[in-house]
């Protein structure tokens, strides 16, 4: 019998859907079916990235389920842009899907599955893969907020260094428990954590804010990069980042109604 350990290596090794249908281990229980609206806000966020240049056919968002907090909600190996509720699965935190139908699960949805362990807090997560935040991971230049909207950046963001963990020379992705357990270590208590030569991770305490914040990281990437082209860049402070993130939070439906209007207007449904 192939045990859950060995399972999550063969998963995450790329072969998904053979292993869980060879291996004779039952799946996860379900937390059964989550808010209508958790669904509809998880497959709108999906084309909002997509549709805002945050990620394109890669990168992922995923949502704690609002039924039980060791579940979550993320949608198949798929481009984001086309996702729809039919696509999305569920997931316990090991990363093993509770229902896969032969949907093949996201390679890094460890990234996904050990920030919600670590944190209790977030209950949403975008990985990217955004060029602009790249060179912020691959420099010793930090990725600081240069404008209020960039405020949930507080100090700068931390990044996780993939060699210090699997060595040199893997393959850059959190195909494994572990590697998304070191993940979630370097993020620690941050919204934000940029990944080198990889891409970004940035969190949230529901689908707007998450997909918001990684929206914010984008600009605040490029922003941040034309005003060094100027000369020495004047940062927000730890005290206006403080004060200024929990107000952008609690108005993140100015956008979230726009960017929906948008990308859902473009998008097949």
């Amino acid at each position: 019998m192939i045990g859950r350990r060995e399972l999550l290596a063969l998963l995450g090794a790329g072969t998904a859907g053979a292993a869980w249908a060879a291996s004779p281990a039952p799946p996860p229980a379900s937390a059964g079916p989550p808010d209508p609206k958790l669904l509809d806000e998880l497959v709108a966020g999906n084309r909002i990235l997509a549709d805002q240049g945050v990620v394109d056919g890669f990168g992922h968002l995923s949502v704690r389920h609002d039924k039980r907090p060791d579940r979550f909600l993320i949608a198949r190996s798929m481009a984001p842009g086309l996702v729809t509720p039919a696509d999305v699965m569920e997931t316990d935190l090991d990363g093993v899907p509770v229902d896969p139908r032969g949907r093949t699960p996201y390679m890094e949805r460890f990234i996904h599955s050990e920030i919600y362990r670590a944190r209790p807090d977030v209950m949403a997560v975008v990985h990217s893969h955004s060029p602009a935040v790249i060179p912020f991971g691959v420099t010793k230049v930090p990725l600081r907020p240069v404008y209020h909207m960039a405020s949930f950046l507080g100090a700068g963001a931390p990044v996780f260094e993939i060699r210090e963990v699997a060595g040199p020379d893997s393959d850059m992705l959190i195909r494994t428990p572990a590697l998304g357990r070191a993940l979630a270590k370097a993020l620690g208590q941050a919204q934000v954590v940029l990944m080198r030569g990889h891409g970004f991770v940035a969190t949230g305490s529901n689908v707007k804010t998450a997909v918001m914040h990684a929206v914010y990281t984008e600009v605040g990437a490029r922003v941040q990069a034309e005003a060094m082209k100027l000369g020495p860049v004047t940062y927000l402070n730890p005290t206006e980042a403080a004060k200024i993130s929990p107000q952008n939070d609690a108005l993140v439906d100015k956008n979230w109604d726009l960017w929906r209007a948008r990308a859902m207007g473009k998008q097949q449904p």
